[in-house]
């Protein structure tokens, strides 16, 4: 019997399941396999319906070219976003988090060129990740005013420690592959011409291993960060007040624009409201006129 997945078209992804794996590919070259909400949908639908085939050993998820693997969420999606909507988007990219972690086969990431943002945390959703060379891998956030509270504010400090994440993070350093192995931040790093070949290794390793064992133990290896899922719930409110903010607007625009962020007019602009604000708690304006104190 067929997955209900198997016979459906989609427009965003490839899907197909051949000999025992299950291949999602985000099919949007154009644009460096960014996703907006009917990517995260068909993702979502296409992983889910691996639970329809019991023979199904695990699932690949990838990006179609060789240029980026996800580059993150699309920002013609992002900038239509604001604190009214903003459920919309976050709980589909929850929803694809808890459907990945949910699976009772392991989620393998193959990644190709750019692996940011966005597109680094659905990496971080899976339980490993083999890159080829030209893989990049970091958090662009900070640079186009966007919060990563999706997985890599709870996942990255577990796997390559606070500092580095803090780093990552704050300063949006991007790590090529074979550093991302250094880290721990991947599990392999191999040839671009390569990347193929070892990642329908690791799939055939798995086909020779126990199905019920690894159901078992990922859902214990998953037992502790489980209870992060609070944490995920609170990153969704904190990015829902980020969507549609004037900096996110300005990081977004700028991008698109092919300049720099202008961020520290924000900064100023805040400067001179605290300034205000200030100067009006000392001339007595947090009281009512009635009671304020008469200026000499």
């Amino acid at each position: 019997m067929k997955s209900k997945a198997a016979k459906r078209r989609y427009r965003d992804i490839l899907y197909e399941v051949k000999d025992q794996v299950a291949w999602v590919t985000i099919n949007r070259e154009r644009v460096l396999n960014a996703f907006r909400e009917q990517t995260l949908d068909e993702m979502i639908d296409a992983l889910k319906s691996t639970r329809e085939d019991p023979s199904i050993v695990c699932a690949v998820v990838t990006g179609r070219g060789s240029k980026s693997f996800c580059a993150g969420g699309d920002f013609y999606a992002m900038k239509r976003l604001n604190f009214t909507n903003a459920y919309m988007w976050n709980d589909r990219m929850l929803g694809l988090a808890m459907t990945i972690r949910g699976l009772p086969i392991p989620v393998i990431a193959m990644v190709n060129g750019w692996c940011m943002g966005g597109g680094h945390e659905l990496a971080l959703w899976c339980d490993v990740v083999i890159a080829a060379e030209n893989a990049v891998f970091g958090q662009s956030g900070a640079t186009v005013g966007a919060c990563p509270t999706v997985g890599a504010t709870q996942y990255l400090p577990r796997i390559i420690g606070e500092r580095l994440a803090r780093e990552m993070i704050f300063c949006a350093r991007r790590f090529t592959a074979k550093e991302a192995v250094a880290i721990g931040l991947i599990n392999k790093c191999v040839p671009q011409k390569d990347l193929l070949k070892e990642t329908l290794k690791w799939c055939e390793t798995m086909k020779g291993h126990s199905a019920l064992t690894i159901r078992m133990t990922k859902r214990s290896l998953n037992f502790e960060s489980d209870n992060l899922y609070s944490s995920w719930q609170h990153g969704m409110e904190l990015l829902a007040h980020v969507w549609g903010s004037e900096e996110a607007k300005e990081g977004m625009d700028a991008f698109l624009a092919g300049r720099k962020p202008d961020f520290q007019r924000f900064r100023m602009r805040g400067k001179r409201e605290l300034a205000k604000y200030v100067d009006g708690f000392e001339r007595d304006l947090n009281a009512p006129p009635s009671m304020r104190r008469k200026r000499a």
